[in-house]
């Protein structure tokens, strides 16, 4: 049976808001939440909700703990998860939305950290049969 897509509150339709707020596809399609803590998720939702459209935030642990269900160490965790996987940069008190465009260094020439990567490697870290 093919489903037909359609609206269903067609009054609350989501439009795109005046402030920079909206969520970029490319966090599912290209598998940035991918093994994510829920703690993670839910703090990198907040932080994409109040950044401004250079992806800053100043809240503070203790504003963002009265807004999110997370405790001192658990909002660490959540933050030091999203730095790791370059979501975010973090310079207390100065969080930054990171773009989710590729990194393109100024120098294309320059090593990349390692040695190359057979195609197998490459397919085996994307979880695809080789």
């Amino acid at each position: 049976m093919a489903w037909i897509k359609r609206v269903l509150d067609p009054e609350r339709l989501r439009r795109v808001p005046s402030q920079f707020s909206w969520i970029d596809h490319r966090l599912v399609r290209d598998r940035h939440i991918v093994g994510r803590s829920a703690e993670a998720l839910a703090l990198y939702l907040f932080l994409v909700t109040v950044a401004d459209g250079q992806g800053l935030s100043y809240y503070s642990d203790a504003g963002i703990s009265q807004r999110l269900p997370l405790d001192g160490p658990t909002l660490t965790r959540a933050r030091q998860e999203l730095i790791r996987a370059r979501l975010i940069a973090y310079e207390k008190p100065l969080y930054q939305v990171l773009s989710l465009d590729p990194l393109v260094t100024s120098n294309p020439s320059a090593p990349r950290g390692g040695p190359p990567l057979t195609l197998g490697q490459i397919l085996q870290q994307l979880e695809l049969p080789p």
